[in-house]
């Protein structure tokens, strides 16, 4: 048995170099790898994250900004339709103004029309009265030497 922990004593004595040499490449790896690489791992993430953030943050400001700008716009709409209302109003209320101004032009030459005819009329009246002796006489003396001549 003593022959058997001899040769196991020159067995761990030949590992204790490997096992330091193992040890020594772990623990570089640990510091020249994989240190580093769990860093820029962490970073990488960081830097994922930030950027799903800050897209998230643009994506909320340009819904945002549509919004403003549709906002904006109905309001413009608004305003357009508004003033195209007023339009509407003041030419209707030019057309009817001018439809009043042609009514009330129109009434006056009926009224001056039939003023004329009024005149006329009368002036034709005063005509007739003052032909209708005149005419009677002629008539009188046309029928009177008719019959006149025939009773003879």
């Amino acid at each position: 048995m003593q022959e058997i922990f001899h040769q196991l004593q020159g067995l761990f004595i030949g590992a204790v170099p490997t096992s330091l040499l193992f040890i020594i490449l772990v623990l570089a790896y640990h510091f020249l790898v994989q240190g580093p690489l769990t860093a820029a791992l962490k970073e990488r993430r960081a830097r994922t994250k930030g950027a799903v953030e800050a897209a998230h943050e643009a994506i909320a400001k340009a819904e945002a900004r549509a919004a403003e700008y549709e906002s904006k716009l109905r309001q413009a709409r608004a305003e357009i339709f508004k003033g195209r209302e007023e339009r509407i109003k003041q030419w209707n209320a030019e057309r009817d103004a001018a439809l009043d101004a042609a009514r009330k032009a129109a009434g006056a030459r009926v009224n001056q029309a039939k003023s004329e005819l009024e005149t006329e009329t009368a002036q034709a009246q005063r005509s007739v009265q003052a032909s209708v002796a005149e005419l009677a006489t002629q008539v009188v003396r046309a029928v009177l030497p008719v019959a006149a001549g025939g009773s003879r």
